[in-house]
């Protein structure tokens, strides 16, 4: 009766994002592997912050499936709170996190409890020089720049026994590896302090050396949404274990409809390869179609996995656009005839571009196939693009959804002298036998009394479990009350999960490194340096010289602000590398002006990226 599973096989996981810890557990409920979730303090997203009590609850119902919960403890400290920082990391370790996600190097030289440490993407997990040095340091795991290729990721995976982490989901950040000092340079909202005022989804106009315009009012720094949903199989066996989506700012909906669209990804993937299988345990009854375009998307591509592409821009917005669902064939007031072969709902969203080019959004009072009448007036000439960025009948489905999460378990029923001996096993192996002392009643039916037994032993109710196997063992059919063969089953079920949840097997502690060489010869800003112990570190790496963090320094002049695989240059045709890239002649250096402020970009034609400064 055994599952049968081999050592060395490869776990692939699937890592969703925890607003909260209820969306965490509905995280899990429709797949996830592990999900991620804002610390109080010190997060990287400020404004998605849970408690401690709150952590343990989702860290106490993720272990019933051997999911994993992490952690974003992944802002840059100050001297002032290294001490409370110790404190919250000495207390989420005794709620039970499996991880902490850090990128303040200062929390390695911290009296630590043995928890496990992942290296945040904002460690700049781009270079093999660094991440091979990250492990050297004792981090567990690195979340991976999202700029690199599958190629650099094969690279990695050949020169590092780390686990790679890769968002594979979501919204992107244009600075490389997460590393933007833009926001604080402009306001004091620092990105690595988790208050990031978005300035790269601003307007703004590209500007030559003469004051000529070359393009006016366009979002010249927003990307599309990433979804690499179809890439799956290339990246495990290139050697990515977790696949991470973004959004721990979004609502309920978008992660029910990703993470079970990524959950059916993977399965179909692993399907037939037993070299592969998921990081936890349970299957998952889906009770609907998950569509990615259906919930909050810029548009989306495949970003640099494959290398640059022309079409990875969202210049017209920044916003959810949705589906693109057809033309306007005429409109009169606050009705319109749209061409489309897609079924339109009352109450769906609608959104058009404007004579303004601004993304204007209204609401569908009534459908009628090809006919919608507004929620108000709107302007649509003929031929205007129209899309749906609110599909209500989708959404509603996705809030009743009663999708499903179960373990399997098989069990074998046997008799021993005056007792009856129920023995489990689950997916995962752990073998479980109990004895329930019983008066023994030889049934008169024999068939009806095996049938009766198999079924009210095969029910689960709302446990975790999904009993699939039933086998008996009985030297003759016993006849049992269905009163007590319940009481036997909930009990039997009950001391199980508490057994199962006994062997969990925690991650593997952090565990503080002696240098064993010199790694750095100085440090400048963009290590992020920003209290004493990161100081220590990087002195006892070798730095002699250590430039502070920007937020420390408030010193913004000649530095980059950003530095990004994305460039204008070739986005808008003036790439000299490009063949037919040539629009014109303009004298560099170019700007982004945005109304008060002036950006100057600087092309690294060489290393293809595009770096911006304070002008």
């Amino acid at each position: 009766m055994s599952y049968n599973l081999k050592s060395g096989i490869q776990r692939i996981e699937l890592l969703s994002p925890a607003r909260t810890a209820d969306s965490g557990i509905m995280a899990i409920n429709f797949g996830a592997d592990a999900v991620y979730i804002g610390a109080p303090v010190f997060s990287a997203r400020a404004a998605a912050g849970n408690e401690v009590g709150d952590i343990a609850r989702l860290v106490s119902y993720a272990r019933k499936y051997y999911a994993r919960v992490f952690v974003a403890f992944n802002t840059i400290l100050y001297d002032h709170e290294l001490e409370p920082a110790r404190t919250l990391i000495g207390q989420l370790h005794e709620a039970g996190v499996d991880a902490l996600i850090i990128q303040d190097m200062g929390i390695l030289r911290m009296d630590l409890p043995p928890v496990e440490l992942h290296a945040s993407t904002q460690t700049n997990n781009y270079e093999l020089s660094r991440i091979q040095f990250l492990e050297k340091a004792g981090f567990r795991r690195v979340v991976l720049a999202r700029e690199l290729t599958l190629e650099q990721i094969r690279e990695i995976r050949a020169a590092t026994t780390l686990e790679l982490e890769c968002f594979v989901h979501g919204a992107l950040c244009v600075s490389l590896s997460g590393q933007c000092y833009m926001s604080e340079a402009q306001g004091g909202r620092s990105g690595n302090r988790g208050v990031c005022a978005q300035p790269c989804r601003k307007l703004y106009d590209l500007v030559d050396a003469d004051g000529r315009i070359l393009e006016k009012q366009k979002h010249l720094l927003s990307l599309k949404d990433l979804n690499l949903g179809d890439h799956l199989a290339e990246m495990a066996l290139a050697g990515v274990s977790s696949f991470k989506i973004e959004g721990r700012l979004k609502d309920d909906n978008y992660l029910k409809n990703i993470t079970a669209y990524y959950r059916k990804k993977i399965d179909a993937f692993m399907e037939g390869r037993p070299d592969f299988r998921k990081a936890s345990s349970g299957n998952v009854w889906f009770d609907f179609i998950p569509d990615p375009g259906k919930t909050f998307s810029r548009g989306t591509g495949n970003y640099f996995l494959f290398g640059r592409t022309p079409d990875m821009v969202s210049f017209d917005t920044p916003k959810s656009a949705g589906e693109y669902i057809g033309k306007v064939i005429q409109s009169v007031g606050n009705s319109a005839e749209i061409d489309t072969g897609i079924s339109l709902a009352n109450n769906d969203g609608l959104c058009f571009f404007n004579a303004g080019g601004v993304l204007e959004g209204v609401k569908v009072n009534i459908a009628d196939g090809r006919k919608v009448e507004f929620a108000r007036k709107v302007e649509l000439l003929p031929g205007t693009r129209i899309y749906r960025n609110y599909d209500h009948e989708f959404s509603e489905t996705l809030r009743r959804s009663q999708t499903s999460r179960k373990v399997e378990i098989r069990l074998e029923v046997s008799e021993f002298e005056d007792r009856l001996v129920i023995v489990a096993e689950d997916e995962d192996c752990n073998l479980f036998s109990l004895q329930f002392k019983t008066e023994k009643t030889v049934a008169r039916d024999r068939d009806k009394a095996l049938a009766m037994l198999r079924e009210q032993l095969s029910k689960s109710g709302d446990t975790i479990f999904d009993v699939t196997e039933v086998e008996l063992k009985l030297d003759n059919p016993l006849f049992f009350p269905v009163s007590v063969i319940n009481r036997i089953r909930r009990e039997f079920l009950d001391k199980f999960l508490e057994y199962r949840l006994s062997c969990f097997e925690p991650g593997i502690p952090f565990t503080p490194v002696v240098p064993d060489g010199k790694y750095f010869s100085s440090v400048d800003y963009t290590w992020n340096v920003s209290n004493r112990l990161s100081e220590d570190f990087y002195r006892e790496h070798g730095a002699g010289k250590i430039e502070p963090a920007v937020e420390i320094s408030r010193d913004y002049s000649g530095k980059k602000l950003m530095t990004m695989k994305h460039c204008l240059k070739y986005q808008l045709g003036y790439c000299p590398r490009e063949k037919g890239h040539n629009k014109g002649e303009f004298r560099e250096p170019l700007y982004l002006v945005d109304g008060r402020r002036r950006f100057r970009l600087e092309f690294d034609c060489q290393s293809c990226r595009m770096n911006l400064y304070q002008d």
